[in-house]
């Protein structure tokens, strides 16, 4: 009796459906990424407000998990809001915000009407608003100072001066919808047109779907504060293969260098006295990453890198009784995360030099923005009721003057004694000792700076722009007006360090170079990737720097883009160039007379050859070293500490943003609905075909199989 094999028959007509599905799968991706190309329209060039968070809360922005979704709404005026806060029938919305209207009065009304506002885009202000624009506090740092209840009560909490009188605070509020500037013009138009064709309501009639949205994904996931997430990465941590770290804490690294160089390994003599002149790398915006700083940062840090470039070609320098500390610190922005740490260091024994060192403390501030030459000179009056200190600052402060009489473009001024200090890093060392200290500022009493820790404390903002005609090139070697100012300041602090060192011969001969202060503005603010910064860096850090200016926010990744080419541009500045091969550059301790634990060692690019085809290479010797900057509150553990810097960073999986065309929710649901139709009559086709298989897909019976 012949029979028919079904079993095997059907298996084939199972694999072969399995491998038709698999095509279809396949196609489908494939399709869908095409398709979503076509429907979504990314925007890359945008920053994010992120969520960061301290002791006891949490600020920032943050979106839900899958993102937050809103019809986008034009805001160019005050009265625009009204559509968005109640008339707008289409809610939520996304709001497109002109920079000038980025007040705190404008976004207090949009933080009381969450539940229709998704999010908002932030367009660039151009030209920068004209009253000023500051996101960061009135008291920056307040309470992580010197002053407190029991130290200068009388000026404690800013009570004498606000310093940052612009300050609306609105970096260190907590928004529960997702906030991106938008940094591309073009990428801007391209929104508002999309806005025009299909948002713009007629006569004040609601607009017809389709409607032009935009989805902003910013999930953060760390929550309430520093205490809670440290707590939580630290349970992930302790329990899991994989832990899940939900945020980091802020940290990066001091440079550091001296004027002689010391033995690192060890510790300074306490006879050993060194004068310390120090500054801040650091700021940051409202939004993350965009912390351009020319006023607050820059201008002051490349101000003291011209001036440890004069004070070394001083002939003397070696043989001076009191050795030099340049310091540029980190994370000053947030409660002072580099000094703290320094001065931590120094009282653990963890640094090359102790406080009891310390001779004298000259920090610059923000000195850019100088009205009629003034550069005010502002001390401690607490510390100055002991005679000693006070006497120490009154030399300090006559050499200052003495050293400004030979530059006529500075005029050394004295504020009111009865006032404090401004935000500074030197109010953490007088928290730890005693110290004769001045900081020197453009200001007398409040900030000039219009701009503090925000987006428009730009190259313009200091008043440095070039000739549109010339070249990267000719504006790289185009000396401001500005780098001339900067240079008469870093001259005069080059002269103080010398005559405080104890040198006396060569006051007058040492003279800050425009050159160098140019170059530095121009790499820090207008264009990284230049050829002089190509050619202080190692090879493999050419990729951090990009064709725009450089961005001085701290992070947790470290170092960061700044920490380097500072460090290195110290080193080049003040280095010197030696006769060693690569391999000898990189392990120096095989070369007689160099001494690791003395210098630190660089191979860099170095200059173009005459035909300008090819660098060359070349070793610098110098004392520029990295110290870590990293708050002793999570060195100890203390992530509630009211004496160290709590902050974290929160950590995220996405960031995005990007606009398409939304239906009504009445297409969206026919459109879900006839999807599952087409669902459920797919999966009882595909059941009754798999169910009949052995009689549709019979196989042909091969020639003499036959079996009786």
């Amino acid at each position: 009796m012949a029979t028919a094999g079904g079993g095997p028959v059907a298996d084939r007509g199972c694999r072969g459906l399995c491998l038709l599905s698999f095509c279809v799968l396949l196609a489908g991706l494939c399709w869908g990424n095409s398709v979503e190309r076509k429907i979504y329209i990314p925007l890359n060039k945008t920053a994010p407000c992120v969520r960061l968070l301290n002791a006891t809360h949490q600020i920032g922005c943050h979106s839900s998990i899958s993102g937050d979704t809103g019809v986008i709404h034009v805001v160019e005026k005050e009265e625009d809001l009204q559509w968005v806060l109640t008339d707008g029938p289409n809610p939520p919305y996304v709001v497109l915000l002109e920079g000038t209207l980025f007040t705190r009065e404008v976004m207090e009304k949009l933080k009381g009407s969450t539940s229709r506002i998704a999010g908002l885009a932030v367009s660039l202000a151009k030209p920068s608003p004209a009253s000023g624009f500051s996101p960061s506090v009135q008291c920056p740092n307040d309470g992580f100072g010197v002053y407190s209840n029991s130290y200068g009560p009388e000026f404690a909490h800013c009570r004498k001066i606000q310093w940052n009188y612009l300050g609306n605070g609105l970096a260190y509020e907590d928004f529960s919808f997702p906030i991106f500037l938008l940094e591309d013009e073009n990428e801007t138009n391209v929104i508002k047109q999309c806005y025009r064709d299909h948002n713009l309501s007629q006569n004040g009639s609601a607009p017809a779907f389709p409607l032009c949205a935009m989805q902003l994904f910013s999930h953060m996931h760390a929550v309430i504060s520093t205490v809670t997430c440290m707590r939580r990465s630290s349970i992930q941590s302790t329990f899991s293969i994989n832990p899940e770290i939900v945020c980091d804490p802020l940290s990066d690294y001091n440079v550091w260098s001296m004027l002689k160089p010391i033995n690192v390994s060890g510790t300074l003599e306490p006879d050993d006295r060194v004068v310390v002149a120090a500054t801040q790398l650091d700021s940051r915006s409202f939004f993350w990453n965009v912390a351009p700083g020319a006023e607050s940062a820059v201008a002051s840090f490349v101000t003291q890198l011209a001036a440890a470039e004069a004070l070394h070609k001083a002939p003397d320098v070696t043989t001076l009784p009191r050795n030099v500390m340049f310091v540029f610190f980190q994370g000053e922005t947030f409660d002072y995360i580099g000094s703290s740490r320094m001065v931590y260091d120094m009282e653990k024994g963890k640094f090359p030099v102790q406080l009891e060192n310390i001779d004298s403390f000259v920090e610059l501030r923000q000195v850019a923005l100088r009205n009629s030459l003034e550069l005010w000179m502002h001390t401690d009056p607490m510390s100055q009721k002991n005679e000693s200190v006070r006497n120490q600052v009154e030399h300090l402060l006559t050499t200052l003057e003495k050293s400004g009489a030979g530059v006529p473009t500075v005029i050394l001024r004295r504020p009111n004694q009865s006032q404090p200090l401004p935000p500074s890093s030197l109010q953490r060392f007088l928290r730890a000792r005693n110290i004769s200290g001045v900081v020197l500022a453009d200001h007398a009493s409040v900030f000039h700076n219009r701009y503090y820790q925000s987006v428009y404390d730009t190259a313009e903002n200091i008043n440095v722009s070039f000739p549109e005609w010339q070249s990267p090139e000719e504006d790289l070697n185009f000396v401001t007006d500005t780098a001339k100012a900067l240079a008469d300041v870093a001259t005069v602090l080059g002269r103080t360090l010398y005559q405080l060192a104890g040198g006396s011969n060569f006051s007058d001969s040492i003279q800050a170079d425009p050159q160098t202060v140019t170059r530095l503005l121009y790499g820090f603010l207008v264009r990284a990737n230049n050829s002089w910064f190509q050619s202080i860096l190692r090879h493999d850090l050419r990729s951090y720097l990009g064709d725009g200016p450089l961005q001085h926010y701290i992070a947790v990744s470290s170092p960061t883009n700044t920490t380097y080419v500072v460090q290195y541009a110290l080193a080049n500045l003040t280095g010197q160039v030696i006769n060693l091969t690569r391999e000898q550059c990189q392990d120096p301790s095989k070369v007689p007379n160099e001494n690791k634990d003395m210098y630190e060692y660089m191979w860099v690019q170095g200059p173009l050859n005459s035909n300008e085809t090819e660098r060359l290479p070349q070793c610098v010797r110098s004392t520029a070293r990295l110290a870590r900057a990293l708050s002793p509150a999570f060195e100890l553990g203390q992530w509630g500490s009211t004496e160290y810097s709590t902050w974290t960073e929160s950590r995220w999986k996405d960031i995005s943003a990007r606009i398409f065309l939304i239906a009504s929710k009445e297409l969206e649901f026919i459109t879900l609905t006839v999807g599952f139709g087409v669902l459920i009559c797919s999966l009882v086709i595909t059941y009754c075909i798999n169910a009949k298989a052995d009689v549709l897909f019979i196989a042909p019976r091969e020639p003499g199989a036959v079996s009786f």
